[in-house]
């Protein structure tokens, strides 16, 4: 069609011109309106990042002095100290008549104490006491936190009060009221079960063991109860609430649930029953004080040591056995808590 009218020369078909191309020319710098804020740094303030660093660790410092004095006088230097003890000797020179001196004795302490059947015999008598007191501390403690978690349990604060009143106790009067209660002719508990037909002598070789765990279970038992059901509150409701919907029972939310999810506070509590097994002492040293007890003065390793400071005045001895019964309890810790982290790590 002749008509139609025909594109520009200048232009290529129809298109638009193109914008200038910039290729070839140098970018125009930003002006100082358009230019990115630096962020501050601290590069170029040197005395104040150090300034506050010090700030820093000086309040850490303050926090943690009190701690680590304590420690140190507390603990370390007792254990320096016993570590040192149990090296010496006291020894008689010549006749006898300058007096004891003190010499070097090397391991002879340890060899000692290892050497007497009366110290070895104290770690029979506490696996026994172990046998006994920690499946019933342990079970009895789980069972009583998780019926005061379950939805049925019904004044809730009165029985936690009621289950820790026995700890806030002190040993050595928990078991004076207990020596009371274990003796005839005193304890209304003896005549209730001589009424019944029921005779036993909590004094004698057999029933020593029983009484010493009972009253251990008494004290230590709602302490327990306490940390567990602590543990208890702190577990997610919502997956109890989907196991419910589920169909999962009472009884296996319990043991599939609850219980592994407070695994810690089970290796927690598991840990420290064996450590004070290990340091059993102040109820079997009252017991032993009662008539026709069958407890020696070193019935367990502590009072053994117990009676070679202050009966034999032999403290290099007393120093040595109390070392070897805190290698024995850093043993079961670390054994503990090494078969613990295993189980965990398995998938």
């Amino acid at each position: 069609m002749s008509g139609a009218p025909r594109p520009a020369s200048g232009n290529d078909g129809g298109r638009p011109p193109e914008a200038p191309s910039s290729q070839g020319r140098p970018p125009e710098a930003p002006s100082s309106q358009e230019r990115p804020a630096k962020a501050p740094s601290s590069q170029g303030h040197p005395s104040k990042a150090l300034s506050s660093r010090a700030r820093t660790r000086l309040a850490a410092g303050t926090l943690l002095a009190p701690f680590f004095a304590l420690f140190t006088v507390a603990m370390i230097v007792p254990v320096a100290y016993a570590l040192w003890l149990s090296l010496f000797t006291e020894k008689q020179s010549g006749l006898g008549f300058d007096g004891p001196r003190t010499v070097f004795d090397g391991l002879g302490n340890y060899a000692a104490a290892l050497g007497d059947q009366a110290f070895r015999e104290g770690f029979w008598v506490l696996l026994g006491y172990c046998a006994f007191y920690i499946p019933l501390m342990g079970g009895g403690a789980i069972v009583l936190a998780l019926l005061l978690d379950t939805a049925l349990a019904r004044a809730r604060r009165f029985f936690q009060l009621a289950l820790f009143l026995p700890h806030a106790i002190p040993g050595l009067i928990a078991a004076l009221i207990w020596i009371y209660l274990y003796t005839p002719q005193l304890s209304p508990v003896v005549a209730a079960m001589e009424a019944g037909g029921i005779g036993f002598d909590f004094f004698s070789s057999e029933g020593t063991l029983p009484s010493i765990v009972n009253i251990a279970l008494w004290e230590w038992l709602g302490y327990n109860v306490v940390i567990f059901y602590a543990a208890l509150q702190a577990v997610d409701r919502s997956l109890l609430e989907a196991a419910t919907v589920d169909g999962a029972g009472n009884w296996r939310i319990a043991f599939s649930i609850k219980l592994p999810l407070i695994r810690s506070s089970l290796v927690m509590v598991l840990l420290f029953t064996i450590i004070g097994s290990l340091q059993l002492f102040t109820e079997p040293l009252i017991l032993s004080r009662g008539s026709g007890s069958a407890v020696t003065s070193t019935w367990t390793p502590n009072m053994y040591s117990y009676s070679a400071a202050f009966e034999r005045n032999d403290y290099g001895l007393a120093a040595a056995a109390s070392v070897l019964i805190a290698l024995v309890a850093a043993v079961l810790s670390f054994a503990v808590t090494r078969f613990t982290n295993r189980k965990e790590a398995r998938p």
